[in-house]
């Protein structure tokens, strides 16, 4: 048995000891075999440390089936998806697509210059009203909710990338506070909040950032600072302070168990509430050293479990509602190697749809829980 990062974590890896958050609640037993959504499930609680059993290491520990590609079931009708381009694929061939992408190459190129001034050149103004523009731009390229999310799934330009992020969290945000019908002064502040939530990260040297291996405390230690230091890089701008709170509050949580302040429900900034389910929703469904980005039904899952404890239930309720609906219609694959066409968001399990296979029956799979979706094809 040893202590191992979450970094360093890989599918298949055996773990040796109960795994608990902050407030005493198990949330992984000795002996679970990991998979992509349950190192993922670590990350969204904060977890930075597990032991794992050795001898071996992830290559002699047998890859859970779920984690594995499926192959397609010798029931699946003759009607096959490899005969039609996968829905990434049509996505990316739009023009309108590519039009989207050098915009928001653009407007991640612009973020990287204004975070530059704001830490090494204070004494320069920086033009925030050009960069909201610009952002509220991108973000009116996007005719449906649907349109948005394919585009933000298929917009990986610079992985790991803090300046991508930003901009990603900052549409998202957006995106809640229409739903939320916030005014439109409430949303240039709320995408603001959103572009400059992680600027305390680029003190963070990228070996550390983007280390694949394990962390040393004083690493860890280094990268929980990020809040506090986002405040203080942020505090002296003429700016709205919700947008300060947001950079030193997003790793807050209800139930106390965030940082660096360990504040509860009540206690955190409601813009802040908001730009941490985003930034928690664009992590996991991007992809990281140790995995590949979870499905949207998959993430969705996480917080539908864990989110009513950890975020407020306006914001965390509103969001999985709205953004289960916008994956209605959308062509998946099961983890049986089947797949299907979403027919009907269930209400009582958002990540249980009615779906239709090839063959055109129908199924319900509140009824087949061993059934789980793991991509949009």
């Amino acid at each position: 048995m040893k202590k191992c990062s979450i970094g360093e974590l890989r599918p298949g890896i055996k773990i040796a000891e109960a795994v608990f958050t902050s407030k005493g609640q198990m949330i992984m037993e000795a002996g679970t075999i990991l998979t992509s959504e349950l190192i993922s499930r670590l990350t969204f609680y904060g977890i930075s440390m597990v032991s794992i059993e050795t001898p071996g290491g992830a290559a002699e520990v047998p890859q859970p089936e779920r984690e594995k590609q499926p192959e397609a079931a010798s029931n699946v009708p003759s009607r096959s998806r490899a005969v039609n381009p996968s829905y990434a694929q049509k996505v990316k061939s739009q023009p309108e697509f590519m039009a989207y992408q050098i915009e928001y190459q653009k407007e991640v190129n612009s973020i990287r210059i204004i975070f530059d001034t704001i830490i090494n050149h204070p004494e320069v103004s920086i033009n925030i009203r050009q960069i909201l523009d610009d952002c509220s731009k991108l973000a009116s390229l996007n005719n449906t909710t649907v349109d948005f999310f394919d585009r933000l799934h298929n917009m990986r330009l610079d992985e790991d990338s803090v300046y991508s992020h930003c901009l990603n969290v900052a549409l998202i945000a957006r995106q809640m506070g229409k739903w939320l019908r916030f005014t439109h002064e409430e949303l240039d502040v709320l995408t603001l909040c959103g572009l400059f939530h992680d600027i305390g990260k680029i003190q963070i040297p990228e070996e550390i950032l983007n280390k694949p291996g394990k962390y040393t405390e004083e690493e860890f230690a280094l990268i929980r600072q990020h809040p506090l230091a986002g405040y203080n890089f942020l505090k002296n701008l003429p700016a709205d302070e919700r947008i300060k709170k947001a950079a030193l509050l997003h790793h807050e949580r209800s139930d106390g168990s965030g940082y660096p302040q360990k504040l509860k429900a009540g206690q955190i900034d409601d813009f802040a509430e908001i730009i941490a389910i985003a930034d928690v929703y664009d992590a996991m469904t991007a992809a990281r050293s140790y995995r590949s980005p979870l499905c949207p039904f998959q993430a969705i899952d996480m917080f539908e479990r864990d989110g009513l404890q950890l975020y407020s239930p306006k914001y965390i309720l509103t969001f999985l509602n709205r953004i289960a609906n916008t994956y209605q219609n959308n062509r998946v694959l099961l983890n049986n190697g089947q797949s299907a066409n979403v027919v009907m968001i269930n209400s009582k399990s958002l990540t249980r749809p009615m779906i239709q296979l090839d063959n055109g029956s129908v199924v319900d799979m509140l009824n087949l829980p061993e059934w789980e979706i793991i991509k949009i094809i």
